[in-house]
């Protein structure tokens, strides 16, 4: 449970309130679920920089026995298992709460599907197999002091399982993933609460999938090209720093402004814009601890210091590119057909292998997925969906999965989410001084 913020009277205490049970985890044991931030115990090699023990990261995956941790300004390092501690006690209790929750509630999925590459007709040997699905909570958690539980998450963050509930919510909004989820044919229900689920998915579906799949597909391919832009900016103000003499800020100003593909309204303008992106420059390299200061003097000493560099341009082809091109022609064809086809096929397939493999240019995939808005817009004008979904279908699903819940505890009918249902979370706390 989360501590949230102190009331007045706490504040007047003597003593603070504070969770019991933690002081005697062994930290070296506790699960690093995808996410934790983590403290590293030991000394690290990357290329030719050295890493010292003590740098805080972030695990992005469990590998080999141990765990790949992304870290600020170097990028993912393999730590083993004994060479990581959870940050501090906060994390220490977001990884034994997920992972008891998860051991808890796993029983209680009522639906699990297959999805991402694997659903799309786009997996290669590389990919992943990636689950997401629904769980019933069982009566006893939805009472008392600890957090209602809303997400399953495995510790590689592979599988995610979200609350019933909440998996309505998000489908009444026309989440992506929550949709692909309820639709792709893989879906498969292992309790009755499924199935209902399973049969009042058409519920959800409406023309906002127009704005949640397309528009917001096309508003990040443009937001992917303009970083690949700055990017490659970037990587020009840097080797113009390092020229006999180095250039002034005013020079790197004038020479970025009449590269950039940025229309503006006046030369000065165009000028203003360019000395903001030197700020917005020396301010990320300074927030990811590459230089000492967050001014240009630095950013010129970082230039001609040779020290670690970010990512070059050539390096910053999204992955998920493909997916977002993906998303537009997925909403095109259920807009105009009225049902979805999540398995991409055709010229279509070949060319989203490409993109996902790096052979394409970002913007071409830009200049695809503007060929398509048109057609788009036209699936949108003429669709045959409800312009909303179907509240009151959805409202009362959840009352009776909620009367279902509610009787298979009183009767204790056999199963995870009656009888054998897991003990919610105990919440124990205790005084200490301040």
């Amino acid at each position: 449970m989360s501590r949230g913020s102190k009331t007045p009277e706490q504040d007047r205490s003597e003593g603070t309130t504070r969770p019991r049970g933690y002081e005697q985890v062994d930290k070296l044991s506790v699960p690093l679920p995808h996410g934790t931030e983590v403290t590293t115990r030991v000394e690290r090699v990357a290329g030719d920089r050295q890493i010292p023990q003590g740098v805080v990261g972030r695990v992005v995956r469990a590998r080999g026995g141990g765990f790949d941790v992304q870290i600020v300004g170097v990028g993912e390092l393999w730590y083993a298992r004994d060479e990581l501690v959870p940050r501090k006690p906060g994390q220490l209790q977001f990884a034994l709460r997920r992972a008891a929750t998860w051991d808890a509630l796993r029983p209680c999925v009522v639906l699990e599907t297959v999805v991402g590459s694997q659903a799309w007709g786009l997996a290669n040997e590389a990919s992943d197999v990636d689950m997401r699905g629904v769980f019933g909570l069982p009566l006893p958690w939805h009472f008392g002091l600890a957090d209602k539980a809303r997400d399953l998450v495995s510790a590689d963050g592979s599988h995610t399982f979200w609350e019933l509930s909440k998996t309505v919510e998000q489908a009444l909004r026309a989440d992506p993933n929550t949709l692909e989820t309820l639709f792709v044919p893989s879906a498969r229900a292992s309790d009755e609460l499924g199935e209902w689920l399973l049969a009042e998915r058409e519920a959800f579906v409406s023309k906002a999938i127009f704005g949640s799949f397309g528009r917001y597909a096309m508003s990040q391919l443009d937001k992917l090209t303009r970083s690949q832009r700055l990017a490659e900016h970037r990587d020009l103000v840097l080797e113009w720093l390092c020229e006999e003499p180095a250039p002034s800020l005013d020079e790197v100003a004038r020479r970025l402004a009449a590269i950039s593909p940025r229309s503006a309204p006046s030369p000065e303008d165009a000028l203003l814009a360019a000395k903001t992106y030197l700020k917005q420059l020396y301010r990320s390299l300074w927030d990811q601890g590459l230089i000492e200061a967050n001014d240009f003097a630095a950013l010129t000493r970082y230039a001609r210091g040779g020290g670690q560099r970010p990512p070059s341009a050539r390096e910053l082809r999204p992955k998920n590119a493909y997916n977002l091109l993906r998303l537009v022609v997925l909403a095109t064809g259920w807009l105009r057909e009225g049902v979805p086809t999540f398995e991409v096929t055709g010229t279509y397939k070949a060319r989203m292998l490409d993109i996902k493999a790096g052979r394409i240019p970002l913007e071409e995939v830009l200049r695809d997925a503007e060929a398509l808005a048109p057609e788009l817009e036209e699936a949108h004008r003429t669709s045959k969906l409800p312009q909303l979904p179907d509240y009151g279908r959805a409202d009362r699903l959840l009352r009776r999965v909620g009367e279902e819940l509610a009787r298979r505890w009183v009767q204790q009918v056999p199963g995870p989410l009656g009888r054998d249902a897991p003990a919610p979370p105990a919440v124990e706390w205790k005084e200490e001084e301040s």
